[in-house]
């Protein structure tokens, strides 16, 4: 599937479908808390990271959006994972408009693809940063990609923080079971005068992690070796 397609209208109402239907499920097993909405751009292309810890996490964020915003919404995804055959490709990009992201062949080019795709599209990207989910529940280092993909660009990067997706929904179960998930969400980021080049992806990188970090720590939660 190519990323830079133009969905028809049906397809726009089956997400729209899929993400409300996403939303209600999440409400309705969860104890959800949010804060911090009112950082959210409503206007233009933007970008969210976030840590990640279980498959829940997409949807958590999805489901937390407002129905304007859900409309744009594109999780960048393992394409190892959820593009593996026909038709698991077909009901990740249609239902949910699931972007591949193919971790081992992870080019400049690809990115720059993208790029102009979340630009043109005025889009709404997810990331996450880390590049897996983590076994153990504690953030992992982010890696440079996400500075490759908005570095010297006026995209405003979203830093998040979700809490409790780990417990109800870790990578070695098949289900989730209920639970109280908290998400917070930060002031957008610019990187517009960054320069191009691998330091400053990971001066960007380093940057989004502490936002992250520092966020988990509003919630109580805090990475081993970055206490206060």
């Amino acid at each position: 599937m190519s990323p830079d397609r133009k969905p028809p209208a049906w397809e726009h109402v089956l997400h729209h479908l899929t993400w409300s239907l996403v939303r209600v499920g999440v409400f309705h097993r969860h104890q959800l808390s949010i804060r911090g909405a009112s950082h959210l751009p409503l206007e233009g292309p933007a970008v969210l990271v976030a840590n990640h810890a279980s498959h829940l996490d997409t949807l958590l964020l999805g489901a937390s959006l407002p129905a304007r915003l859900r409309a744009r919404f594109s999780p960048l995804a393992a394409g190892d994972t959820f593009f593996r055959n026909p038709l698991q490709s077909w009901l990740s990009s249609r239902c949910l408009n699931l972007r591949p992201l193919w971790r081992n062949r992870l080019q400049p080019h690809a990115l720059q693809r993208l790029r102009e795709s979340l630009v043109e599209q005025q889009g709404l990207f997810l990331l996450f940063p880390e590049g897996t989910r983590s076994r153990d529940g504690e953030m992992g280092r982010f890696k440079p990609g996400i500075g490759m993909l908005v570095a010297g660009t006026p995209i405003p990067v979203v830093p998040c923080h979700i809490r409790g997706t780990h417990q109800a929904w870790p990578a070695d179960h098949r289900l989730p079971s209920r639970g109280k998930l908290e998400l917070r969400i930060g002031r957008p980021q610019c990187f517009a005068d960054a320069p191009a080049g691998s330091g400053a992806w990971r001066d960007i990188a380093h940057r989004l992690e502490d936002a992250v970090v520092e966020l988990g720590r509003s919630t109580g939660h805090q990475r081993p070796g970055l206490a206060a």
